[in-house]
């Protein structure tokens, strides 16, 4: 494989960045590699060059679909095929990708780690042979990693199910001890890793403590008095993005807001905007710019403190991709605190609902089939918060997932009957003659339940659903699949639910404890006495003896110091303490439980207080500024036991029904 002529002629790069050939040549060599290279360190072309040679398909796992369509516009421009697989994509063009796949006219497929769990997606990648599994964002995979995602766990598995011959995992923000975690989970030997290091000498990192009250004044007096440039300016709140956008537009300046609560068109206009634009302002939270390749951007404000250091790195990779000196400043404030740690406390479930889920899934049989909405509902944990639940029982042995399916069809002929069973002969056409007389008829729709339909036909379930794709693949009918369920084993049952749910509630406590340090670190590098640049070098385990010469301390000399917390009222002037006792007796399965109760006076909503319609109470987020912690030692000092209102009403057999 010449790879200098590849990149050259199918790229049209003239040289490799650090790091790329040297991946690929341990891909090569190995069969499996990690490349741990920064934000707009070019790690795609570590898997689009070598699938171009390989026999078979590169299957890219990927969250981001605004990463897939951007990489898949890139290589269709340069001719060579490439698609994705995701829950956005029409009937027809899923249809027209599935049939592309059978013919061998892709080369590279792009899909979410979600789509492991999907049955029709199991059977569509089941006839090419997959050359290169390739996981972009693979610190996912690590539960200590900063953006831990439960269905990364399940890689693993799906690379031996489907036979990938070769995997190569990569990621901008892998500290030492996620390296670790990624090359176990893969088999990736240590010689076969890549790290390029992640400093950056045109980036010049600013720290600068500021009151909250002033960083409205301090943001436009920056951008007034720097040389016009593209900018983003990063928030932690969706209301937050829309004010400050219209704060910039009336000070002069061409600035959008950027959110996930936005319509999918509008966001799509906004990035459009402004990747055209060579001093446009997005004012977006912290989704925007993942997977976009804008060169250009000559500054990157943090409005709010970041979550965490990889989340800063990963953000300021987005500026000066051309090279070109960039201003990565930070607005470092101790105001933004309670809420960034409110994000880690309120997602550790309360105990009582840990336990009311184990004691459901041990007395349920060995064979489960879960409706998540349904049992997220019930026992008041948020999808995410459950299916990590969910992935630890599988890590400690009790539960084994298998492939989900769905429930329900509906199907919708496109022609009449009489011509959709014409379009076959024998068997075939009596089976379709026989599923259509057991589906239930509505105006236009056809619903069934594959299950009951095979069980009444005497029919594979499996044969329901071939029975339905075959239709939808010949033009003749409408698919649509919902009410999707998940299938766990209970493997073993040895240890009771009260001891499994301990082992629960201490594996999110100590999750919420390192997120909350991660918080700290941010605040560390803010007010370190050293080179600010070395110091972020540190965590990911470059050392870098010499100073950068660039950072706010390497300029100044001097370490910065963040104002205090201004002084703030009793809690107990804030919220009533009878005001509470009366909600909290009132939806006892809301804000029964003392952790559940300071969510909501914290502004955290859940699937119970979301019911109970408690998002407009006065209560809710009456102490957002407090903290979660303050909020909880609160609440447990005045209910005088956690369990006062009732822990354990979330139960099924006890609650809701």
């Amino acid at each position: 494989m010449n790879i200098e002529a590849l990149l050259r002629d199918r790229f049209g790069f003239d040289a490799f960045l650090p790091g790329q050939r040297e991946v690929i040549e341990a891909l090569l060599r190995s069969g499996r590699a990690l490349a741990i290279m920064p934000t707009g360190g070019g790690k795609s072309i570590c898997y689009q060059l070598p699938a171009l040679e390989l026999e078979g398909v590169t299957l890219v796992v990927s969250p981001l679909i605004a990463l897939m369509k951007d990489q898949i516009d890139f290589l269709t421009r340069r001719g060579i095929p490439a698609a994705r697989l995701d829950s956005s994509l029409p009937p027809d063009a899923w249809r027209e990708t599935e049939a592309r796949l059978r013919n061998g006219a892709v080369k590279l497929l792009y899909v979410a780690p979600e789509r492991f769990n999907n049955e029709r997606f199991l059977s569509a990648i089941a006839r090419p042979p997959i050359a290169l599994f390739a996981i972009d964002e693979a610190h996912c995979i690590s539960e200590w990693g900063h953006n831990f995602r439960p269905d990364y766990l399940k890689l693993t598995e799906a690379a031996a199910n489907i036979g990938a011959e070769r995997i190569l995992a990569l990621t901008a923000t892998a500290t030492p001890a996620v390296a670790r975690d990624i090359r176990a989970a893969f088999d990736i030997p240590q010689d076969a890793t890549v790290v390029t290091g992640f400093y950056r000498a045109n980036l010049n990192l600013a720290t600068t403590p500021a009151a909250a009250a002033d960083r409205d004044a301090l943001l436009i007096k920056r951008l007034a008095s720097r040389k016009p440039g593209s900018a983003i300016v990063y928030v932690t709140l969706q209301r937050t993005a829309e004010r400050v956008a219209a704060l910039l537009r009336a000070a002069g300046f061409p600035a959008d807001a950027y959110h996930a609560g936005m319509e999918p068109d509008a966001r799509a206009a906004v990035q459009e905007r402004w990747m055209a634009s060579d001093r446009g302002i997005a004012v977006a939270t912290i989704a925007f710019g993942m997977g976009i390749d804008k060169p250009d951007v000559r500054y990157v404000y943090h409005y709010n403190l970041p979550k965490s250091l990889e989340s800063y790195s990963q953000e300021i990779g987005r500026a000066g991709r051309d090279g070109l000196k960039s201003t990565c400043e930070v607005f470092a404030t101790m105001e933004d605190v309670p809420a960034l740690q409110n994000f880690a406390y309120g997602d550790t479930p309360a105990p009582s609902a840990l336990r009311s889920l184990v004691e459901e899934l041990l007395g349920s049989g060995d064979a489960l089939d879960l409706d998540l909405y349904d049992l997220s509902a019930r026992h008041d944990l948020r999808q995410l918060v459950l299916r990590t639940a969910l992935t630890y029982l599988e890590l400690a042995g009790v539960l084994k997932q298998g492939t989900p399916f769905y429930a329900g069809y509906e199907v919708r002929p496109i022609k009449s009957l009489e011509t959709i069973f014409a379009a076959f002969s024998g068997e075939p056409a009596n089976f379709l003659r026989a599923l259509f007389d057991a589906a239930k008829r509505g105006r236009t729709w056809y619903g069934l339940n594959p299950d009951v339909v095979a069980a009444e036909l005497g029919e594979a379930r499996a044969r329901v659903v071939r029975a339905l794709e075959v239709l939808e693949d010949r033009g003749l009918a409408e698919i649509r699949a919902s009410d999707v369920r998940y299938r766990y084993a209970v493997l073993r049952r040895d240890t009771g639910a009260s001891d499994l749910a301990d082992m629960l509630e201490q594996r999110f406590v100590r999750r919420e404890r390192q997120e909350v340090a991660r918080l700290a670190q941010v605040l560390a590098l803010v007010t370190h006495a050293g080179c600010q640049t070395a110091y972020l070098a540190s965590h990911f385990g470059e050392e870098r003896p010499e100073r950068c010469g660039h950072c706010t301390y390497c300029v100044t000399g001097q370490a910065r110091a963040i104002p205090a917390l201004p002084q703030r009222p009793p809690i107990e002037s804030v919220v009533s303490a009878e005001d509470l006792r009366q909600l909290r007796a009132a939806h006892p399965d809301a804000v029964g439980d003392s952790r559940a109760a300071a969510r909501l006076l914290c502004g955290l909503s859940s699937p119970a207080t979301s019911k109970a319609r408690l998002g407009r109470h006065p209560l809710f987020g009456a102490l957002a500024e407090y903290g979660f912690a303050e909020a909880l030692a609160w609440v447990e000092g005045e209910s005088g036991r956690p369990a006062e209102f009732g822990q354990g009403s979330m139960n099924g057999a006890d609650g809701d029904e």
